[in-house]
């Protein structure tokens, strides 16, 4: 691991690598909940953890598990073993476990001996309710820090989950959609009928009465990074108290209208707090949206469900290899300028240019079998390359197909214009062309353009899961003018 980041400056300067309902194995809906994505999900370099916390039907134990859905449950000591054995293994930067908490304060103080139990010296207790700046990554190194709301607002509100909001597509192929800079979707299902709706409500009507007991301190003081509940007026949400700093976590429909409005408030509100955008709950497939609407204003949470293979989650493995994979990732300066905020939707006048040559690829042979793209002939293969980044700095391109030919050689050169090269992520996919069906996928990588090595490289390819593949590569060479 090779850091180049500076990491003595606050939690708020950095992007952070967050996962979104990290128990999950499969769809949002009806998968089983284990401690095996988390562990996976911390050994690939994310730092940030996310737990749904309810009670079980005896109401004397918690559970772990996606609510209001016939996700199966998981018990939470596994997790939070999960947690301690794994959290420091591909990165010795802190691990943020955001709780979304749904108990009574009888479970919230099991809850709080089990994790002071597991976690021992590694968990960080802040020494006050309130800070001023948050503490640095090198600060926190090889601790464990749980953010979440404090006690005493416990089901004043529903859950940011339960927001309503605009839904989503399926992925419409193997490797999912193309990237939208920002669009809305249409909604394509419900998670659950209205009786189960009703079901839940009635029983979290019930812990509502329960949790009017009282709070349990023991709790309270384990929250490090307190979670501020929404106002649900946009002007006060963002307010920055100079004598305080929390996280706020917003649903990703909220998000997008508020960056239409109030994109320099959220520029503003995340260089001192932590915000944290999380996918739509419609998105019942796993599937993700497009992260660098948050990066763009500053948004150092923004949430990925790791099981949701495809583009968008492409792009947030991408910049996470900067850094040297280490889950955190310094944001540009002109994102922490107070005198001038940054505007991602401006004009913005050209910085760079980069020149990318892919001159041709070699290892499907050897990684598939022969008739896994063709059955009657050598694949057809074709690149496909391009910019997410800021509007202005976003598109893609592709090469010709090479026809009949496990050895394709391209010999393209790609030219593309950068106006914020620091926040510009180069998307390198091939496919096979058939004409019959859709496409095949033969291989995808994405990494920061800010860490581009000039030069000829050999490239890997990865999987869908990011996974790099055995044997495939491509040739390429990178060029900055």
């Amino acid at each position: 691991m090779q850091v180049r980041d500076d990491m003595g400056l606050p939690l708020s300067h950095y992007f952070i690598y967050t996962g979104h309902n990290s128990y999950l194995t499969g769809n949002q809906l009806s998968s089983g909940c284990s401690e095996v994505p988390i562990a996976k999900a911390l050994l690939d370099g994310v730092r940030v953890i996310e737990l749904d916390l309810w009670p079980n039907a005896a109401k004397d134990d918690v559970e772990v598990l996606h609510g209001r859905t016939w996700t199966s449950p998981v018990e939470l000591g596994r997790c939070l073993d999960a947690i301690k054995e794994h959290a420091f293994v591909s990165s010795p930067y802190p691990v943020i476990l955001t709780l979304e908490d749904h108990l009574t304060p009888h479970l919230q103080a099991k809850v709080a001996k089990m994790i002071k139990e597991t976690f021992g010296d590694t968990l960080h207790l802040s020494e006050s309710e309130t800070m001023t700046e948050f503490p640095s990554p090198e600060d926190l190194k090889g601790k464990i820090i749980v953010s979440t709301k404090p006690p005493k607002e416990y089901l004043q509100t529903k859950s940011n989950k339960e927001e309503s909001q605009n839904g989503d597509t399926e992925e419409d192929s193997v490797w999912g959609e193309e990237i939208p800079d920002n669009k809305a979707l249409m909604d394509v299902g419900r998670e659950v009928s209205d009786q189960d709706t009703k079901r839940y409500v009635k029983e979290e009507e019930d812990m509502e009465k329960l949790a009017q007991v009282g709070v349990n301190m023991e709790y309270k003081r384990l929250i490090a990074i307190s979670l501020t509940r929404r106002k649900h007026d946009m002007d006060e949400d963002l307010k920055v108290d100079p004598n305080k700093v929390s996280r706020m976590s917003l649903g990703e429909t909220a998000y997008e209208k508020a960056t239409t409005t109030h994109g320099a408030k959220i520029i503003k509100f995340t260089q001192k707090n932590l915000l944290r955008i999380f996918p739509r709950t419609t998105r019942i497939t796993s599937s993700n949206y497009n992260p660098l609407m948050g990066w763009r204003y500053g948004a150092q949470m923004v949430a990925a469900n790791m099981q949701g293979h495809g583009r968008k989650l492409w792009l947030t493995q991408g910049m996470f290899r900067a850094n040297g994979g280490c889950g955190y990732v310094k944001k540009p300066n002109f994102l922490m300028n107070c005198d001038k905020m940054f505007d991602p939707r401006s004009n913005l006048p050209v910085k760079t240019m980069l020149k990318v040559t892919v001159y041709m690829g070699d290892g499907w042979r050897l990684d598939f079998h022969k008739t896994h793209f063709d059955k009657f002939s050598p694949p057809d293969f074709y690149a496909r390359v391009g910019i997410a980044g800021v509007v202005a700095d976003t598109r893609m391109e592709e090469t010709k197909v090479i026809m009949d030919n496990w050895i394709p050689t391209w010999d393209h050169e790609f030219v593309f214009p950068l106006a914020i090269p620091e926040l510009a992520l180069l998307r390198v996919e091939v496919h096979e062309s058939d004409n019959h069906q859709k496409d095949d996928f033969g291989g995808q990588t994405c990494f920061p353009v800010w860490e581009l090595r000039t030069g000829i490289r050999s490239v890997r390819l990865c999987g869908r899961d990011g996974e790099l593949m055995r044997s495939v590569k491509l040739l390429m060479r990178f060029e900055f003018t």
